[in-house]
């Protein structure tokens, strides 16, 4: 892959922002593989819709799969234009075509117009991530939880990755890959993250039936289970004391950088995983995902 993160356990300073975050003011700046990721030619002529696809994980995405030679469409939330405007800049900087769309993903007919509007301007979809993810840490317990909050994570989460596969199963064809972004919450669950840790191990289930339905034509549906990312999702809805702390906890010491995630979904999304479905891609720092 040819690129070099700081491996060094490390603290994030104190931090917090408004959701949904912007990354221009995280501290540190976070890796997405733009100077550091080395393409090897494994996504050449792919096309790809990554939904969350304007920072974080999905960024990198974006980024590592242009560099492999794919091109690619992007769903991000309206009020992230400026990060989703930073993915293009870096995907077209590689000589790939980016395609943004925003949309909130929350309806089912919001899905149906990201997929029609992705295959139209890419002429077609070979690889979908469902990446776009929404958490907010609450610390009151189940009887003092948010009005509003179970609705929001849950159709951000499941129902949108659910209604975007139904639009899209029908224009994928043999060789085709579903990646859903799952989560070590999913298997280590959190307290403060009660309804998000429900929506993850939710999505491993999905992608497990899924691959059973889907895998007799020729599509393959995995999913990626990141650990603590640097990512705006984190100093948007944690506190900074929690941010000062976070992946410190893992046996590698440190939060994992977006372009490390990006890795294993370029496997998944590559002729390389042929043979690869039904499963879930752990990259966690060394928690365990089982």
């Amino acid at each position: 892959m040819g690129m070099s993160p700081d491996v060094r356990p490390q603290n994030v300073p104190a931090q917090q922002q408004s959701w949904p975050g912007r990354t221009s003011e995280m501290d540190p700046r976070p890796d997405h593989g733009e100077d550091g990721y080395t393409g090897r030619e494994r996504l050449v002529g792919k096309r790809a819709l990554i939904t969350g696809g304007d920072s974080g994980i999905g960024r990198a995405t974006a980024i590592a799969f242009a560099k492999e030679g794919a091109d690619v469409a992007v769903a991000y939330l309206p009020e992230e234009q400026v990060d989703a405007e930073e993915t293009r800049a870096a995907v077209h900087a590689v000589g790939k075509e980016c395609v943004l769309v925003a949309t909130d993903l929350r309806t089912e007919q919001a899905n149906l117009e990201l997929a029609a509007a992705a295959v139209d301007a890419l002429g077609g979809v070979d690889v979908l991530v469902n990446n776009a993810g929404f958490q907010m840490a609450h610390t009151g317990g189940i009887t003092d939880f948010p009005s509003g909050q179970l609705e929001q994570v849950f159709e951000t989460n499941v129902f949108a990755s659910f209604w975007l596969t139904k639009a899209l199963v029908p224009h994928l064809g043999p060789g085709s890959s579903v990646i859903f972004t799952t989560s070590i919450q999913a298997f280590d669950p959190s307290e403060p993250l009660l309804d998000y840790a429900a929506t993850k191990a939710a999505l491993n289930n999905l992608m497990v039936n899924l691959a059973a339905e889907l895998g007799p034509k020729g599509i393959r549906v995995n999913a990626v289970a990141p650990g603590p990312i640097w990512t705006p999702l984190i100093p948007s809805t944690f506190d900074a004391a929690k941010v000062q702390d976070f992946g410190t906890d893992t046996p590698l010491g440190r939060p994992g950088q977006p372009v490390e995630v990006a890795a294993a979904f370029v496997f998944l999304a590559s002729d390389e995983a042929s043979y690869v479905s039904g499963t879930v891609l752990g990259v966690t720092g060394g928690r365990a995902v089982f």
